[in-house]
């Protein structure tokens, strides 16, 4: 009690500061509200402690307080990357940037806000007219040769949140060590240091014009032209679920040839209330349904969703009884690259010199189509800044064709440096096209995957230990599995464990060797005799611990799919034992 007689009394007057004319009246009535009411919860939730502006910028629940998302939070982050920039390119004239927002609730008001403080320090902004889909944000940073951008979005977060990502010259999600540069600008900022009074003259509203050149590009990334064309008539049902992916994908859909595009009505209204669903996560079945109602009455042949701020990938198919079956994020980004693989070849487009990359904890059939294909795979630590730095680091000397991750992201181009939903879906449909066009479904080609390159089942277990007790209990796992690491998983023999914090190969034998990756991760990763990989690493950004399990088999015939898919979740269940999860 005393603790939070403590806490109350240090919010509280962390609060008063907030009743000075710096602040907008509604602001200080908020504020005021907040220290009136006997419950003290909503104090305390708002002022415990400052929003942190971390790696990829802010994100939070919108409201009056230093632990939410408002004008005054996003304008100390914005200052504080403003002085960043004039510091980092202090010997450059003009300083520009783009800014760009999504849907939500507050989106458009903190991206003028955005727009007006950056001007207010002397650099040049791009402004688009509405929200729209974040690879283009990125695309739009490096067509106009931009030193930076931010984009207001919390992606497919509740809508209570709001959120600003920061993106560097090459269009990437911002990397060391600019990172912390920026973060340490941003803690020496405080709410009067903040110029929000805006230049309109530095502020240049763009919007169509960069749409068209966007979807030019991305009509290139098409590998069968031909194949469109016999099956433009393709029944495709999308839902952009609220968000900004209504803007460009059903355009690009049309500019790359299919004319049976139908779009979930309901669900084309923009809303930062996202109305129609729980969640707004396309990863979530529950999200489809609108989309799955309208192709049963259709008899589609695909069913797509992206996420508010167009870069993720959900989507549904039927499978072999006519059932609609949802594609996890694993198969998202092995059908896309086996595709991209597979149809380059057949069209003599591949050279030596190509490369894909995918994430460390996403599935390892991957490989095995790389492999069997002589193309070059590499390996990033989870999060597309570290796809953008592969790209980076290869620009000029080898050609990135595609990558993703398992968690529904994928970009199939280097014109972006983020995943990019706009692009990944008119390929899937053009993989659907292709598919059709040789009498298979989506479902039958990855079937075919699984026959020619092995049979896996992924699985990612959260488990969440909230408060400071959780953290220390999630601290004490990975200790105990670094210290004692499993020598079985569930019956099958531990071959090799890579720890990425020591940066260390250690192979059952007691060999070692070092692993090259550009910098450390709290990640620990065993790999059995069976080809079963198990991935563990605490969350970054929540109290949880995360565990990616992956099960490998042999699949002869499509008629085993389910039989295998039983089985392995059955040595699933025997890993989780093993790993004490039960």
């Amino acid at each position: 009690m005393e603790n939070n007689k403590e806490l109350i009394a240090q919010c509280e007057a962390k609060a008063k500061q907030w009743l000075t004319p710096s602040f907008d009246e509604k602001t200080r009535n908020d504020v005021q509200n907040m220290l009136d009411n006997s419950d003290k919860t909503d104090l305390i939730e708002s002022f415990y402690k400052d929003l942190e502006f971390g790696t990829g910028g802010l994100r939070g629940i919108m409201g009056a307080g230093s632990n939410r998302m408002n004008i005054y939070t996003v304008g100390m982050a914005t200052q504080g990357f403003a002085n960043y920039l004039k510091l980092n390119f202090k010997d450059k004239k003009d300083i520009s940037v783009v800014v760009c927002h999504d849907c939500r609730n507050n989106s458009r008001y903190f991206a003028e806000t955005v727009a007006n403080i950056f001007s207010a320090n002397g650099i040049k902004v791009y402004l688009f007219d509405d929200m729209r889909p974040t690879p283009e944000c990125s695309f739009a940073i490096r067509h106009y040769h931009c030193q930076a951008g931010v984009n207001v979005t919390a992606s497919h977060n509740p809508k209570e949140y709001n959120g600003y990502k920061a993106y560097w010259e090459d269009g990437a999600q911002v990397l060391a060590p600019h990172d912390a540069g920026i973060i340490n600008e941003v803690n020496k900022v405080k709410v009067d240091d903040v110029k929000f009074e805006g230049n309109k003259e530095l502020i240049q509203i763009i919007g169509e014009e960069i749409d068209e050149i966007y979807l030019k590009q991305i009509k290139t990334l098409s590998i069968d032209p031909e194949v469109i064309q016999r099956q433009k008539d393709l029944k495709i049902v999308y839902t952009p679920l609220h968000g900004t992916g209504m803007m460009l994908i059903p355009r690009s859909l049309k500019m790359w040839g299919f004319e049976n595009v139908h779009c979930v009505k309901e669900q084309m209204v923009k809303s930062g209330d996202f109305p129609t669903v729980v969640s707004p996560n396309p990863e979530n079945g529950e999200a489809l349904t609108l989309a799955i109602r309208d192709a049963k009455a259709l008899d589609a042949d695909i069913v797509m969703a992206s996420d508010p701020d167009a870069d993720r990938v959900g989507m549904a198919c039927k499978n072999d009884k006519g059932e609609w079956v949802l594609i996890n994020g694993n198969q998202t980004c092995m059908i896309y690259l086996y595709y991209i693989i597979t149809n380059r070849l057949n069209k003599g487009l591949m050279k030596p010199t190509d490369y894909i990359v995918k994430t460390i904890v996403t599935t390892e059939v991957i490989r095995k189509i790389a492999e069997k294909n002589n193309i070059e795979m590499r390996d990033c630590y989870t999060g597309f800044k570290w796809i953008a730095r592969e790209i980076r680091l290869s620009e000029g000397k080898q050609q990135y064709i595609g990558g993703g991750e398992e968690s529904y992201g994928f970009l199939a181009q280097d014109f972006v440096r983020d995943k990019d939903a706009v692009s990944a879906m008119s390929l899937l449909a053009e993989i659907c096209a292709y598919a059709k066009d040789n009498g298979m479904t989506l479902y039958d080609l990855l079937m075919k995957i699984y026959m020619e390159y092995g049979f896996s089942n992924e699985v990612t277990i959260n488990v969440v230990r909230p408060g400071k007790s959780g953290a220390d209990e999630i601290k004490a796992m990975m200790e105990n599995y670094r210290n004692n690491p499993p020598k079985e998983l569930g019956g099958a023999k531990v071959v090799l464990q890579k720890d990425y914090e020591s940066l260390e190969v250690v192979y059952a034998d007691g060999k070692k060797e070092k692993l090259d990756m550009p910098t450390t991760s709290n990640v620990l990763q065993w790999f059995c005799e069976d080809g079963t990989k198990v991935s563990v690493r605490p969350s970054g950004t929540e109290p949880k611990i995360k565990f990616y399990l992956e099960v490998k088999d042999v699949m002869n015939n499509a008629s085993e799919f389910e039989a295998l898919r039983k089985k392995a979740n059955e040595r699933v269940a025997a890993i989780k034992q093993s790993l004490g999860l039960n």
